[in-house]
């Protein structure tokens, strides 16, 4: 051992000696009359006693190994007294535990006995060799005994308490897993780990503040470990294990092949790397690892406070060039559960759910991605929370829709519920681990749901009250064009009134002209800065003829562009006023969609329920994002100087009279605009004569 190693050790004992005496005189200053803390005390002390030994004398002195064993049985006996007089002790414990703290303290008298044969031996003798060899792994078993009590006291004290004893109790892990591997590899090459009895030293000093907080009631409950410290640390302590068993390979490896060690190591130390290279980096490993953290040394699957944290941050605050809200709500969601990709799912005016967006979810978007509105209504009523690898059956069977059933990456279907009121869900990817949902998953997805939906309600509120305020605009700019109106009623009036007395004066001629001129250039203005809409009087629908109203509809646009109407189809029960005006909408978009030399198509059909008017281009097309975001929205238009009010009013008319308008559009390709409207009443011979 060189120097600067023994500098390290024996002040690194020296200095837990100095640590472990101040916390035992700390506890005895108290005068607590309980026993647990003077058990508590008495270990502390000769734990201190034992390092302050080793800083002196080193560890081959006589009594370093029976200092070491005395050290362990003051713990043994503190874990055993915290056993019956603690918490735990309200639940009787086993006999196979009472057992063990047995076979331990026979195992301590024995490795007593066994470290004062030894030292009385020569050490060229085979018996001092065998005895050695005894000891070490006598301290081994006592090492595994230990952790495996410390491992059922920690399990047993009850959930809520156990932040008082967690530092305490993982201190002496960490003492006891030192030790561990100390005489493991002490076992293979006793003449290679003077190393290591320097470093534990250091170690046991860092043991002691570690220590003093856990006793601190006050600090104790603060201090709480964070997952990703605790990932992180396992990580590096998981590394070391994984050198330590590689260098006792290499150990045993020199011990039994021979003069083929030096291939078979490095054959061996190869595999290991790769193995660990392949594995370590990939997401499933990763994910593994984290749920194992997560089961085994933490109460509950997640960390609250870092979920809730980390949800508001994506959602509120995203950065620069954000996603929209719907994306980020995605994401915030499908982050929660370390699923790798979500679909977020919107409430139509149908009452059914409509793919809005996704995150992260490769492939195209499932065609007709919808779920019932009965299936809908199942779920706001019930909150349930799909877990799709488990579906519900028998009574509480939903119909999913086949889409959702047949894609492998569906996990769950979370609802998204605000104030009662289902406004759409998350349909969530399977996560690296694949697991089944249970009641903390439920929890979790249902308070996040409530939350995201309180955001996206937020948002269409906003939306609509945007709109709104657009339309306020719109109407006072109808406000000023009327008044603009009155104005010019007033003056040709006047000027009609004082044309029966002048109208031989040449000069009032020549005046009247110019007046007339202005107003109709000021009329032109007022004309170009609306869009056509609101013509005649609305009607009640009643049968009419929709080949009559889509001639005429096209004889009005046939000097601007070449239009085919073809079909026919019985009476429908529609206003020909609005269905003229839809009509008209929905042929001038496709005229400015469509090449000068290319024709739209008017195609009359029906079919057992609804009469059907398409209106045909071979245009420019349209994205399924627009048609889903913008097509029906108010004031959003693609064409330049568009107010953006067509489709939003055609739509409106066709709802007003029963019917609807659906889209097919593929970009470059065209566009396809169906006017369904129900067909009319049937009416028999007797009604038609009277």
């Amino acid at each position: 051992m060189g120097a600067l190693l023994q500098f390290v050790g024996d002040w690194g004992h020296a200095l837990a000696a100095v640590l472990f005496a101040a916390l035992g005189i700390f506890i005895l200053r108290r005068r607590n009359d309980a026993i647990e803390p003077r058990m508590l005390a008495a270990a502390l002390l000769l734990t201190s006693c034992w390092a302050l030994y080793v800083s002196f004398g080193g560890v081959s002195k006589p009594l370093t190994g029976i200092g070491e064993s005395i050290r362990n049985a003051a713990w043994l006996l503190t874990m055993f007294v915290m056993l019956r007089r603690g918490p735990v002790g309200r639940a009787a414990p086993t006999m196979a535990v009472f057992a063990i703290y047995a076979v331990l303290g026979g195992l301590l008298l024995l490795q007593t006995s066994t470290d004062l044969l030894w030292r009385q031996l020569s050490p060229l003798s085979e018996l001092h060799h065998a005895l050695v060899v005894i000891s070490s792994i006598l301290r081994m078993m006592t090492a595994i005994g230990s952790l495996l009590l410390i491992h059922h006291l920690y399990t047993a004290w009850p959930s809520r308490e156990r932040g008082g004893v967690a530092l305490l109790l993982g201190s002496l892990a960490a003492m006891w897993t030192y030790d561990l591997a100390l005489y493991a590899i002490c076992y293979f090459t006793p003449d290679q780990v003077s190393e290591l009895y320097a470093l534990r030293g250091p170690l046991m000093a860092l043991l002691a503040p570690v220590i003093a907080v856990g006793m601190r009631k006050d600090l104790s409950g603060r201090v709480q470990l964070s997952r990703t410290l605790t990932f992180q640390s396992l990580s590096v302590v998981a590394l070391a294990l994984y050198v330590v068993v590689l260098t006792a390979m290499a150990v045993l490896i020199e011990l039994i092949a021979g003069p083929y060690a030096r291939v078979v190591e490095i054959g061996a130390v190869f595999f290991t790397a790769v193995t660990a290279l392949v594995l370590l980096p990939s997401p499933q490993m990763r994910a593994l690892w984290k749920v194992q953290v997560a089961k085994h040394f933490f109460q509950h699957r997640y960390d609250y406070r870092t979920e809730w944290m980390r949800f508001g941050e994506t959602i509120g605050r995203p950065g620069e060039n954000p996603a929209p809200l719907a994306e980020r709500v995605a994401k915030a969601v499908a982050d929660i559960t370390d699923s790798p990709a979500a679909i977020l799912l919107l409430r139509t005016d149908r009452g059914d759910l409509m793919v809005e967006t996704h995150w992260n979810w490769g492939g195209d978007l499932p065609d007709g991605g919808t779920i019932s509105a009965d299936v809908v209504t199942r779920l706001e009523q019930t909150g349930w929370i799909i877990d799709l690898g488990r579906p519900r059956m028998g009574d509480g069977a939903l119909r999913l829709p086949e889409w959702l059933i047949a894609d492998a990456r569906a996990w769950a279907l979370a609802p998204l519920n605000h104030y009662g009121r289902m406004i759409g869900a998350i349909l969530l990817a399977r996560p690296a681990i694949d697991r089944r949902l249970d009641w903390e998953d439920f929890d979790m997805l249902r308070a996040a749901g409530r939350q995201a939906a309180t955001y996206i309600s937020e948002a269409q509120g906003q939306q609509a009250l945007d709109d709104a305020q657009r339309f306020d605009e719109f109407n006072r700019r109808f406000a000023f064009i009327m008044h603009d109106v009155k104005n010019l009623v007033s003056q040709l009036s006047l000027l009609a009134r004082n044309a029966e007395r002048h109208a031989d004066n040449p000069d009032f001629r020549a005046d009247m002209v110019l007046t007339l001129k202005d107003s109709v250039g000021k009329m032109n203005d007022m004309l170009a800065r609306l869009s056509q809409h609101n013509k005649g009087r609305a009607e009640e629908p009643h049968p009419i003829a929709l080949r009559d109203v889509i001639d005429q509809v096209a004889r009005s646009r046939a000097r601007q562009h070449p239009i085919v109407v073809r079909g026919d189809a019985p009476l429908a029960l529609a206003d020909p006023a609005r269905v003229e005006q839809i009509l008209t909408h929905l042929l001038q978009n496709a005229i400015d969609a469509s090449a000068p030399s290319s024709p739209v198509d008017l195609c009359l059909s029906a079919d057992a329920t609804d009469i059907m008017v398409e209106i045909v281009d071979r245009g420019r097309g349209m994205s399924a994002e627009y048609i889903r975001r913008d097509l029906f929205k108010p004031f959003s238009s693609s064409k330049a100087g568009g107010f953006g009010i067509g489709a939003f009013e055609a739509r409106a008319l066709a709802q007003a009279m029963g019917g609807r308008i659906d889209v097919e559009s593929r970009p470059g390709v065209g566009s396809r605009f169906i006017l369904y409207l129900p067909h009319a009443p049937h009416i028999s011979t007797e009604e038609k004569a009277a």
